[in-house]
């Protein structure tokens, strides 16, 4: 073979790689992380939060919400102590904490219902929501007997009991909402104004104790879920993105037209041949 045509094929080859994906072997991928915040829901104690023997969280106090933490899938040891204590004196600790690869997950220590602390993890809904809704998520974290929640002064999530959960996808806006043991008017939580904006996961914990009168509430909200019609993107955002996948493009058919040049050289070459 000639030179030149020698070097088409050459260039036809790379034409062919040029259309194949790439994979970078050992790089973590965003299926590879989950993303896990960590909820307070032990009233009276606040806590140093330990994973693996390494102090993430500091003075954790009760009633809040911290994180989203990016942790690799796997097992975690996750310890809390008293704050300044170190991670063998664990007041409480889940040696096997299991993260899935590509979730949203609420680590939540709280009070079972019989007054002893517990770590429960949940898996949260990140599927996208529809235009005009917002998604209520509301967890029984307390040690409390069955109740009922209720938007509007009607039960919407009845029984709900320890360590469950109840989710709806609800037209955003304020909710007036409120907690009652099951099957009763008996109000023990709220009422209080719930702000759902479209596109967004708010979760509610119904936390601490009845028996001890230190029952609350608290909230995490998830955004960027949709929630509001679609519209043309304006300004420079993801401008990086979208000129890398035009170059990809770009390559791609660059790749073929060599493809196709190669096959084209190749017949003319043997059609030289054949009228010598």
């Amino acid at each position: 073979m000639k030179a030149p045509l020698r070097s088409l094929a050459l260039l036809a080859s790379a034409g062919i790689l040029a259309t194949l994906p790439v994979v970078l072997p050992g790089v973590a991928t965003a299926a590879d992380e989950s993303m896990v915040s960590v909820v307070h829901g032990i009233p009276g104690q606040p806590v140093d939060v330990y994973v693996n023997g390494k102090k993430t969280l500091d003075n954790f106090q009760p009633a809040s919400v911290a994180g989203p933490l990016s942790l690799a899938a796997g097992t975690y040891d996750v310890a809390l102590t008293k704050p300044g204590e170190p991670a063998s004196s664990a007041l409480l600790e889940n040696k096997s904490l299991s993260v899935p690869g590509g979730k949203n997950l609420s680590l939540v220590a709280h009070l079972d219902t019989a007054d002893k602390p517990a770590l429960t993890a949940f898996v949260n809904d990140t599927a996208m929501i529809a235009a005009g809704k917002a998604r209520l998520v509301v967890r029984h974290t307390a040690a409390a007997p069955a109740v009922d929640v209720r938007a509007a002064g009607k039960p919407v999530f009845p029984g709900l009991t320890n360590p469950n959960e109840a989710k709806a996808d609800l037209p955003a806006g304020t909710v007036n909402a409120d907690v009652t043991l099951a099957g009763t008017s008996t109000v023990v939580l709220g009422p209080k104004d719930l702000d759902l904006a479209p596109g967004t996961s708010t979760i509610v914990y119904a936390i601490g104790s009845a028996g001890a009168k230190t029952l609350a509430l608290t909230a995490q909200t998830i955004k960027d879920l949709g929630g509001a019609p679609s519209s043309m993107p304006t300004g420079t955002g993801g401008l990086a993105d979208d000129n890398a996948g035009a170059w990809w493009s770009a390559l791609s058919v660059s790749g073929v037209v060599l493809v196709l040049l190669g096959i084209v050289l190749l017949f003319r070459r043997r059609a030289d041949t054949r009228t010598r």
